[in-house]
């Protein structure tokens, strides 16, 4: 074990202990339609906390990984989690990783304060409608196939996209939850790529969240180096290393 936690009884409570961070304010926001509290624990410079969430329990951690591990894994009960987890989503992990999982995710959460300069084209991108989510599937299905933000997700507060002629060619999902901005599934239909349209979806939508929420957020797969390096010209520079595990 790793020693007796401090309990933090609460999403107020494990925000403080955390400095309030924007990932932790995403991640404890009440889910829609639920009533559930978060708990945590902190130990030293490690806090972790759990959710229901929409696909199971879930524990999440800012701090140290390996400690976070020892104690997220840990038989339910006073010691160690209240449920057993299906998933955990941690600082960036080691290879080998120290538990087994069925999928393993290593990413990064991007976030700003600043607004990004105006791009040309930002008036195109549009609010969608339900009219147009077979034109999302269609545009995630050839972009973004492994998204797992879709049409009539509950999590989906809102799609926006940008149109060639009738044809959707760009589009991305408001994901924010309570008082954290989020944006996900930022996708250009693939020969409509190297046009600029990424960028101009992409401030656009962050000019959005920043004038609401006061900061804007996201996140991308470490190996996907282009959109780092567009996202960071965007003013995304204040990076958390997250690695997200699918337990067995």
């Amino acid at each position: 074990m790793i020693g007796t936690g401090q309990r933090l009884d609460g999403r107020a409570a494990v925000r403080a202990a955390t400095g309030d961070h924007p990932y932790v304010r995403l991640t404890t926001a009440r889910a829609p339609g639920t009533d559930d509290e978060v708990t945590g624990y902190r130990f030293d410079d490690t806090v972790v906390w759990f959710d229901t969430g929409p696909h199971g329990p879930a524990g999440y951690a800012i701090g140290d990984a390996a400690r976070a591990v020892r104690f997220l894994t840990a038989p339910p009960g006073p010691d160690g989690p209240p449920a057993r987890l299906r998933s955990l989503h941690l600082p960036d992990l080691p290879n080998p990783t120290p538990v087994e999982f069925t999928h393993i995710g290593r990413w990064l959460y991007l976030s700003t304060t600043t607004a990004p300069a105006v791009r040309p084209g930002e008036e195109r991108v549009v609010p969608l409608g339900e009219a147009d989510h077979a034109a999302i599937d269609t545009l995630l299905d050839d972009a973004l196939p492994d998204s797992t933000n879709r049409p009539g997700d509950g999590r989906v507060v809102g799609w926006y996209g940008i149109f060639a002629g009738r044809r959707l060619v760009a589009c991305g999902a408001d994901r924010s939850r309570a008082d954290a901005g989020f944006l996900a599934s930022l996708a250009v239909a693939g020969d409509q790529q190297g046009r600029g349209l990424g960028g101009t979806l992409t401030a656009a939508l962050t000019r959005r969240l920043l004038t609401r929420y006061g900061h804007a957020a996201l996140g991308v797969y470490v190996d996907n180096v282009g959109a780092i390096r567009l996202y960071q010209r965007l003013g995304y520079t204040d990076a958390l290393p997250r690695t997200s595990l699918h337990l067995r």
